[in-house]
C-alpha cells in the first residue's frame, strides 16, 4: 500500500490519502506519471524487482544483456518454530489441492475459451492500432514510448521521421514494460523504470542520451524518482511494500549516493514530486489520513529539505508553486457552510447558488515560500461536498482541475489573470480521464484523454487562449453508437443515494432477462476502475448489462463519501451495494438468477459479505485476488501492510468493539450452510498484498458450507454451486495483462454460464 504521486495525492485531498492499497489500478490505477497510456504501460506508480542480467554502468546500447540480481530477494533463514512449519504444510496441501481440482475442471471450458480469445484478441488488435501513446514535449523535442520503444520526434514534424533512441529489449528485459519516465531538465539524461507483471517492485536504469545512449546506473527496487537538477537524481526505495528512505544521486564529477531523508512512522509512505514550474521538488510523507512535505530547492539541490508544515492529525496537503508562492491543495480547516467559494475578488462563472448550499472540502489556498506554515495559509478556491477533485495540472497563469460530481466529469479553468473561474462539464459518457504530461509550465494548451470502460479514449485539449474545449482528431475512431449510460441513484438504508453507472447495448430486448455484471469496490478512498477495457465491449455487444456501483468506502463523492464507509462505518458500504443491486432489478436491469458481482483486492470485502447475508441475489459471484479474511489478517502484525491499514479497518488487537464489528462483515468469519451463488476466483501464488493462505482457507470453508447446506435439503432439482478457485504461479496482485482481461471474461462464463447474442 502507498502513495503515488500528485494523482494519488490529490484523491487522498478529496476523499482520504490513496495508498497503494490492496487495490492497485492499475488504473488505475497507479497513476503518479502523467504518461499512463494503457497499451504502452506508461504508469506512474512503479513497484516491480527485476530479475535480469546487467548492463554494467558506461555500456552502449545497443547491447542484449542486462540485469539486476541485486534487486533479487533472499529467503530469510531464520529456523521457524513448530506453528509456523505445521502452517505451511496446511498452506502447501490447500493448494496441491485447489490445483489439483483447476486441472480437472479447466479442460472442460476449451471450447469457450478459444471463442472468447479470439473476440479478444480482434477487440485488441483493432484498439491498439488506433491508441496513441502520450508525448512529452521539451521545447521543439518530442519524447513518446511505442512497443517497448523510446523516440524522440520534433513538435512540428511528422512522427515518421522519429527516432528510436533505445527499446526495452536493448536493455535486456524482453518480459518487463516502462512504467515512468523522467528527463532531466537539459535533456543529457533519461531515467526510467521497468516492471514485470510478476513483480511489486521496479528497476530504475538512468541512460545518457546522445547518439548512442549509455546506461550510467542501475537501482534496484525503486518505486519513484525525480530529477533536482541537470545531473542530480532523488529517488525513493521500496523495501517489503514500503517506501521511507529517500536518496539522492549525482552524475557528474564527484558520482555519489546519499541518504537524504528517512520516514520513522511504518504508518506513512514516501513518494516524491516535481512542481509544474521545476521550482521545488517535493519529498511527501503521507499516512491516509495526514501528509507532510519537504521542499528540496531545484537552484540548490544539495542543501537539506525545509519543512513546509509539520503532520497534523487529519490534514493533507500538497504543493505546487508559482511566481514566488506556494499553492496548496488541502483538507485544511473544518467543514463549514459559505457563500462564496472564491477570494481575491475572483469572479464565478457558473450558478453559485448549488455552492451555496454545499459545504467546504477540499480547498486550494496560498502561503511565500519563506512562511509555509498553515497559519499563512490564504484561500484561493474551495470546492462543494461530495465533489472529487480528480487531478490538478499548475501552470504559470491558470490551473485546471478536472473533478467528479454524481458520475459527471468537469473542467474547472482556474485563471490568475483575469481572477474568473470556468466550469466546463466533459462529454456525458465519459467516466476516466488520463492528463497527459505537460513538462513546460509556459504551454497555451492542456493535453487529456476521457474514455470509459466501452468508450476507447479520445484526446481532447484546453486551450487558455481561446477559452475553448476541442476534440483532438489524431484517428479515426470506431464511435460506440448502440452502448446507451444510464446514471441511476439507489436509496441505502440510511436514506443515503448511491450513484450507479449502468452501460448495455441499446439494442437489447427484455432488459430483465439479459445478464447484468454488477462492479463493486468501496474501500481506501479509491474509485471503481471505469477506463476503457476491450473485454467490457466485448460483453456489451453479447447483451450484458454493466452496473459500477459507487458505494461509500470508495472516494467517487469526496473525503467524506470515503470516511462514511471505513473502519466503524465498514457496514454501509455493505447496505449501499445491497440497495444498488435491488434498485438494478427494480427498474428492469436483469433479475437475480442472471446476476454475477465481480470485485478485486479489496472490493472482495464487501462482494464476499453480500454473498453471506443476500446470497439469494446474485447468481455467481467472480472475484480477483480477494482480500477475504479481514479480521485474521488484521491480527498479524508482522504482515508489511497491517498497521498501515488500521487506518481503514481499525485495530481489533487494541480494540474489542473494533475486532467485534470487523468479525460482523468478514466474509471468511461469516460463512454459513445456505445456497450460495457460485463462485470462481483468481489469485496469485506470490501475492504480497493478499495472502494466498486466507483465500484458500476461505474456499475451503465456502464449498464445504454449500455441501453442507445442499446434503441437509434434499429437494428435487437441488443446485450446488460451482465453486472454483484458479491460482496462478505467474501474475501480481495489480495483474493488468492481456491474460488478465481473458481470464476476466472466461471466469464469468465458468461461473455464469449464460447464453449470448
Amino acid at each position: 500500500m502507498c502513495y503515488a504521486g500528485l494523482r494519488n495525492l490529490l484523491q487522498g485531498l478529496t476523499f482520504s490519502a490513496k495508498y497503494y492499497s490492496k487495490h492497485n489500478p492499475p488504473q488505475t490505477v497507479c497513476p503518479f506519471s502523467k504518461i499512463a497510456p494503457k497499451k504502452c504501460h506508461i504508469l506512474g506508480c512503479s513497484k516491480s524487482a527485476c530479475t535480469h542480467r546487467t548492463v554494467p554502468p558506461g555500456s552502449i546500447l545497443p547491447c542484449r544483456f542486462f540485469s539486476c540480481k541485486e534487486g533479487t530477494k533472499v529467503p530469510s533463514k531464520r529456523k521457524q518454530d513448530t506453528s509456523i512449519i505445521t502452517s505451511d504444510l496446511l498452506h502447501k496441501n490447500l493448494l496441491k489441492a485447489e490445483q489439483k481440482n483447476w486441472n480437472n475442471i479447466s479442460p472442460t471450458y476449451k471450447t469457450m475459451t478459444k471463442r472468447i480469445k479470439e473476440k479478444l484478441e480482434e477487440l485488441h488488435n483493432l484498439y491498439t492500432l488506433i491508441s496513441r501513446s502520450p508525448r512529452i514535449r521539451f521545447g521543439e523535442n518530442v519524447y513518446f514510448e511505442e512497443n517497448g520503444c523510446i523516440f524522440l520526434g520534433k513538435a512540428d514534424d511528422g512522427e515518421g521521421n522519429a527516432k528510436i533512441l533505445f527499446s526495452v529489449e536493448d536493455l535486456g528485459f524482453s518480459d518487463a514494460f516502462i512504467q515512468r519516465i523522467r528527463i532531466s531538465p537539459d535533456q543529457r539524461y533519461m531515467a526510467i523504470s521497468l516492471k514485470s507483471e510478476n513483480s511489486e517492485e521496479a528497476t530504475c536504469i538512468i541512460l545518457k542520451l546522445g547518439n548512442l545512449p549509455v546506461v550510467e546506473k542501475v537501482i534496484p527496487s525503486v518505486f519513484s524518482f525525480e530529477w533536482a537538477a541537470n545531473d542530480v537524481l532523488y529517488y525513493t526505495a521500496q523495501k517489503n511494500l514500503k517506501c521511507q528512505n529517500v536518496f539522492m544521486t549525482t552524475f557528474t564529477y564527484q558520482k555519489h549516493t546519499k541518504l537524504v531523508y528517512t520516514e520513522q512512522d511504518a504508518r506513512f509512505f514516501v513518494d516524491l514530486y516535481c512542481t509544474k514550474d521545476r521550482r521545488f521538488l517535493t519529498i511527501n510523507s503521507n499516512s491516509k489520513t495526514t501528509s507532510e512535505v519537504w521542499l528540496v530547492d531545484t537552484r540548490h539541490p544539495f542543501e537539506s529539505p525545509a519543512l513546509v508544515q509539520a503532520r497534523t492529525t487529519g490534514l493533507i496537503y500538497h504543493i505546487e508553486h508559482r511566481k514566488d508562492q506556494l499553492y496548496i491543495l488541502t483538507t485544511y480547516g473544518e467543514p463549514a457552510e459559505y457563500k462564496a467559494i472564491l477570494t481575491d475578488n475572483y469572479i464565478h462563472r457558473i450558478n453559485l447558488d448549488a455552492y451555496c448550499r454545499s459545504y467546504r472540502n477540499s480547498k486550494l489556498m496560498k502561503a511565500p515560500v519563506a512562511s509555509s506554515g498553515k497559519e499563512n495559509w490564504q484561500l484561493v478556491y474551495a470546492l462543494e461536498r461530495k465533489t472529487k477533485l480528480v487531478d490538478f495540472e499548475m501552470f504559470s497563469d491558470d490551473c485546471i482541475m478536472f473533478l467528479k460530481n454524481a458520475g459527471h466529469l468537469y473542467l474547472n479553468v482556474i485563471s490568475f489573470v483575469s481572477h474568473s473561474v470556468q466550469l466546463i462539464k466533459l462529454p456525458t459518457w465519459a467516466c476516466e480521464f488520463e492528463l497527459e504530461s505537460h513538462p513546460e509550465h509556459t504551454t497555451s494548451t492542456c493535453y487529456f484523454q476521457l474514455s470509459s470502460p466501452v468508450h476507447p479514449p479520445k484526446r481532447f485539449a484546453y486551450s487558455f487562449k481561446e477559452n475553448n474545449l476541442i476534440e483532438q482528431a489524431v484517428q479515426e475512431v470506431p464511435i460506440i453508437t448502440n452502448c446507451h449510460t444510464t446514471r441511476l441513484l439507489a436509496k441505502s438504508k440510511d436514506e443515503t443515494l448511491v450513484p450507479i453507472t449502468v452501460f448495455h447495448n441499446k439494442n437489447s430486448k427484455e432488459l430483465h432477462r439479459r445478464p447484468l455484471l454488477v462492479h463493486v469496490y468501496g474501500a481506501y478512498g479509491i474509485d471503481l476502475n471505469m477506463s476503457f477495457k476491450e473485454e467490457k465491449l466485448m460483453l456489451i455487444e453479447e447483451g450484458w448489462i454493466l452496473a459500477y456501483c459507487h458505494v461509500r468506502g470508495g472516494g467517487e463523492q469526496g473525503l467524506s463519501w470515503h470516511r462514511d464507509g471505513c473502519q466503524h462505518n465498514k457496514l454501509k458500504g455493505l447496505h449501499d451495494l445491497r440497495a444498488c443491486i435491488r434498485l438494478l432489478h427494480q427498474v428492469g436491469f436483469s433479475q437475480p438468477k442472471h446476476t454475477v458481482l465481480a470485485a478485486a483486492s479489496a472490493g472482495g470485502v464487501l462482494a464476499g459479505a453480500l454473498c453471506n447475508t443476500d446470497p439469494a441475489l446474485l447468481r455467481a459471484m467472480v472475484l480477483q485476488a480477494p482480500f477475504v479474511d479481514v479480521l485474521n489478517t488484521m491480527m498479524k502484525t508482522h504482515l508489511p501492510l497491517t498497521i498501515e491499514e488500521q487506518e481503514e479497518w481499525g485495530n481489533p488487537l487494541e480494540d474489542e468493539k473494533c475486532m467485534k464489528y470487523i468479525k460482523s462483515y468478514c466474509p471468511y468469519q461469516n460463512i454459513k450452510p445456505q445456497c450460495y451463488p457460485s463462485v470462481f476466483i483468481t489469485a496469485y501464488e506470490n501475492d504480497e498484498r493478499v495472502p494466498l493462505t486466507g483465500i484458500l482457507q476461505y474456499v475451503q470453508k465456502l464449498r464445504k458450507a454449500a455441501l453442507d447446506h445442499a446434503s441437509r435439503t434434499s429437494k428435487k432439482g437441488n443446485w450446488i454451486p460451482n465453486i472454483i478457485l484458479d491460482v496462478q504461479a505467474n501474475g501480481s496482485h495489480c495483474d493488468s495483462s492481456w491474460e488478465h482481461s481473458l481470464n476476466e471474461v472466461w471466469s464469468l462464463y465458468c461461473a455464469a454460464p449464460f447464453p449470448c447474442n
